[in-house]
């Protein structure tokens, strides 16, 4: 069976976001097709995890400053920093953290995971994404980096596809 076509409505706002976060995230990541690519699939994987991409996009920020190849000093993996005790809890032995696009999948999910079991807490939840559960310098990082990079504000939605 195919899935339906998305309305015209989100087909807009994608590309709106996609048209804004692009310039965006050129200082990180300096090809054109990579950026655009990244961005189309972040933005596909928060929507399905039920995230706003921009928060996902700061959190890769702060874990890995969008290197796909980091690996921390505790053995986080890829863009958004993985540990590799992921894999036996949400997917396959196979699963390579270092393909970005499985990496945006594990991070997408547990980061919606921990926003439900903290009920919607978004700092609660990012401090236990880190593994800093009940400090706050972790969430103030990622929520600074939200604010200064990739906030889409009322100009951006306006002016974004002009």
């Amino acid at each position: 069976m195919r899935q339906a076509a998305p309305p015209p409505a989100e087909i807009w706002a994608a590309r709106q976001w996609l048209s804004t976060m692009e310039p965006r995230l050129a200082r990180f990541i300096a090809d054109g097709e990579q950026r655009r690519e990244l961005l189309r699939r972040l933005y596909q994987e928060a929507k399905l995890a039920g995230l706003a991409p921009e928060l996902v996009l700061a959190v890769i920020e702060v874990e890995s400053a969008f290197r796909t190849e980091a690996v921390s000093s505790a053995g986080a993996v890829g863009l958004m920093q993985i540990m590799p005790f992921w894999i036996r809890e949400l997917g396959l032995p196979a699963d390579d953290l270092k393909d970005p696009w499985r990496n945006l999948r594990y991070g997408c999910t547990i980061l919606a995971h921990y926003l439900a079991v903290e009920r919607g807490d978004l700092t609660r939840a990012l401090a236990r994404y880190n593994g800093s559960r009940g400090e706050t310098w972790y969430p103030e990082r990622v929520l600074r980096a939200w604010q200064r990079h990739w906030r889409m504000d009322h100009h951006d939605r306006s002016t974004a596809t002009r």
